[in-house]
């Protein structure tokens, strides 16, 4: 008993000694860690208060305070960012679809201002920015070293008045300017036209308008085709649709998805990921969708291409996304600013990160150049164009059919050359619709 005894208290005091020596080392090392941090809060604080009485001009305090903490956080990443109190409300009245500015979504790359994606009917898009476009200088002062949203504050100004912007293209030798004129910026989250049978459903933001927006006109269109049996199917545009909120990427995931996983968010910490599953019911039916994208398509446009692509719900066509796959969560500050910072990382159904990656589409297509149009006025204007056996004198009228049989092939041979016409004005999208048409004809029913 006594040998028993004496070797428990030898067994307890080894797993003191092991616990001293483990844990002391670790505690001396948190306790370095916070005695470190105290210091460089010490030298900030001298910093500070050298620049307030020494700088060679007297400045605000409280800009300096701002400017460190936006420094602390764009340091981070290209998306984390402080918000003054005027930020903070501009991007409050940007979610809800109609704000003052150019028209473009931008990011920073290599020093200068990237641009996602110009959006619809805004000014930029009138001007011809492209997604992919580097803005070198604003008014010919160089944004080379600027932050983002210093950057972006330099292209704000009062609606009416000019801007000229030099941009850095691809494929074009020289930079070059781009004068634009500011206006107010109504963004309408979604539009839609029938085309033939397609019914087209153009997604250009994910506002908090874009969810009930999506099923106005998706109903709409399908009334006006005379009913969902008259519908071959559906394509989503999300062409140059930079994203937006994350909560409507799921709501439209979600109205095209019966079942499973729409997208997951993953955190530093476990506790923090979330994952968002699908509830019953398919607004379309079960209808064949294309959804088009290309390189400015970012973030909540990514979650729906890649939920519905990893579902094999529907076939995406066109140019790989512009792969911003991460989340950032706008968190209020004392003084009604904000602070945006990346909290997670979102993962397609699949389990795939498209952060710097993007979604690769099912269907690579490019949108051509287009053609110039003196070369596009000769060839209309050829001689030799649109001949037939039909224009030939003499040749045999077809008889074999009737006055409907006729009409019907007339009205096929009518939409075959809008089609084609759209071709010209749209590849991508007459790519998208003709995947539709070949969906439809190898259907049980298809015609």
């Amino acid at each position: 008993m006594r040998k028993f005894v004496m070797a428990a208290l030898g067994g307890t005091l080894a797993g003191v000694l092991l616990t001293t020596q483990i844990a002391g080392p670790l505690i001396a090392q948190e306790n370095a860690n916070r005695s470190s941090v105290y210091e460089q809060l010490d030298l900030f604080g001298d910093i500070f208060e050298r620049i307030r009485a020494q700088y060679v001009e007297e400045v605000d305090e409280g800009d300096l305070i701002e400017a460190a903490i936006d420094g602390m956080l764009t340091s981070l990443d290209p998306h984390s960012s402080y918000l003054s109190p005027d930020d903070a409300q501009k991007m409050r009245t940007q979610t809800r679809g109609e704000f003052g500015g150019l028209g473009i979504e931008v990011t920073q790359e290599e020093g200068f201002v990237k641009v996602v994606s110009p959006m619809d009917d805004t000014p930029a898009d009138a001007a011809g920015m492209q997604a992919g476009d580097f803005i070198t200088h604003v008014d010919g002062e160089s944004l080379l070293g600027l932050t983002l949203d210093d950057a972006v504050a330099l292209m704000r100004g009062p609606v009416g008045s000019e801007i000229v912007v030099t941009v850095v293209r691809e494929g074009v030798d020289e930079p070059f300017d781009v004068s634009i004129i500011r206006d107010t910026i109504e963004l309408t989250a979604v539009r839609s036209r029938l085309v033939g049978d397609t019914v087209v459903l153009r997604v250009i933001t994910f506002s908090d308008q874009t969810y009930p927006k999506l099923v106005e006109n998706l109903e709409e269109q399908v009334e006006a085709a005379g009913g969902m049996q008259n519908v071959n199917g559906f394509v989503i545009d999300l062409r140059n649709n930079p994203g937006g909120l994350l909560t409507q990427a799921i709501q439209v995931s979600d109205a095209f998805l019966e079942e499973g996983e729409i997208v997951s968010t993953r955190g530093r910490d476990v506790q923090d990921s979330e994952r968002v599953n699908a509830t019953e019911g398919d607004l379309t039916e079960g209808k064949p969708i294309v959804v088009l994208i290309n390189g400015g398509s970012a973030s909540a446009s990514e979650i729906v291409a890649g939920a519905l692509q990893d579902h094999r719900r529907a076939i995406v066509v066109g140019t790989k996304s512009f792969g911003k796959g991460s989340v950032q969560t706008v968190m209020p500050l004392r003084g009604e600013g904000a602070m945006r910072l990346t909290t997670a990382r979102y993962y397609t159904p699949s389990g795939r990160s498209i952060q710097a990656l993007g979604v690769s589409p099912d269907i690579v297509v490019q949108q051509p150049a287009a053609t110039p149009e003196e070369d596009e006025s000769e060839e209309e204007t050829s001689p030799f164009q649109r001949r037939s056996e039909a224009d030939l004198r003499g040749a045999i009228s077809n008889d074999s059919v009737t006055d409907d049989q006729r009409e019907i092939i007339l009205q096929e041979q009518e939409a075959a050359e809008e089609a084609a016409e759209l071709r010209n004005e749209d590849y991508q999208l007459a790519y998208a619709i003709d995947i539709l048409k070949g969906l439809s004809a190898l259907s049980p029913g298809g015609q």
